[in-house]
């Protein structure tokens, strides 16, 4: 069965990723790369390998989330995986079903916050950033392939795609700020745990030694350290340059209400406002 690590783009999905890469699969809790890919992601072009799609056409793969996850869990075993996808249909085709997911965590962050990394990250302005944002037709896929759609991912809105996990009663999920995780860790990263292990029905107790040594080595500076000195595997080439673009970018220094001036945070207020209030951000 399938525990969903889900997040619209740019809202903490790594960090929460390396968080629980170095507690679940190492012995001390202490983290490195090589356990991040324990964490798969879906969809993933090698998920469709055996199936007979088109590629040159953007939501083709989508005919095949619910077989391609009925391979995954042929063996029956917990498996975390990464989505950005809305919990949706495309064409009819459900992006999963209660026979392959037995949980989720949803990792949501201000959206005003997710602007600033969207531009860094996607190479955008400002408008094209929030236009991203508000987009709900929008999709993501490998660009660097041109007319190979193998790797499609639709995440709609924003506004759509938390909505989508947190507003269904299909199987259990437990919505993390990004901002709480931010800044209690600790506390944070324990509920997680516990939650993780409720919903799979374990008797485990928290190891709160590997708990620490989770968070300590997972921090945004060490991070960042480890991106300057040996690369991060999922940086992204730069479409406009010859050279990756920094994924760990501003980290705890990205705050809208210094980045932006006066004019364009009350046009996000305006723009985000309502869910600003559901999520208690304002």
């Amino acid at each position: 069965m399938i525990f969903w690590i889900a997040s619209y783009p740019k809202s903490g999905n790594t960090w929460l990723r390396a968080l629980l890469s170095s507690y679940y699969y190492s012995n001390d809790g202490n983290f490195n790369q090589n356990l991040l890919q324990k964490i798969g992601q879906f969809p993933e072009k090698k998920y469709f390998m055996d199936f007979n799609y088109d590629s040159k056409v953007i939501t083709d793969t989508s005919r095949f989330w619910i077989e391609a996850q009925n391979e995954i869990n042929k063996d029956k075993k917990i498996k975390f995986f990464k989505t950005h996808n809305i919990l949706g249909a495309i064409n009819g085709n459900s992006f999963t079903d209660k026979f392959n997911t037995i949980g989720a965590l949803y990792i949501i962050r201000d959206p005003r916050n997710i602007l600033t990394s969207l531009q860094n990250h996607y190479e955008l302005t400002q408008d094209e950033a929030l236009k991203f944002m508000l987009n709900e037709k929008k999709f993501i896929h490998d660009f660097h392939k041109e007319n190979d759609f193998s790797d499609f991912q639709f995440i709609s809105s924003w506004e759509k795609n938390y909505k989508s996990w947190i507003k269904q009663n299909n199987f259990p999920v437990k919505i993390i700020k990004y901002e709480d995780l931010s800044s209690n860790p600790f506390e944070i990263f324990k509920e997680t745990i516990k939650f993780i292990e409720k919903t799979l029905n374990t008797q485990n107790s928290i190891n709160i030694e590997k708990c620490k040594n989770s968070i300590k080595t997972t921090s945004f500076q060490k991070m960042k350290i480890i991106e300057k000195e040996k690369g991060f595997l999922e940086s992204v080439q730069s479409k406009k340059q010859n050279k990756k673009i920094p994924f760990f970018y501003l980290g705890p220094k990205n705050n809208w209400e210094t980045i932006y001036d006066k004019k364009v945070q009350l046009k996000l207020l305006s723009t985000f406002e309502t869910d600003l209030k559901e999520l208690n951000y304002i």
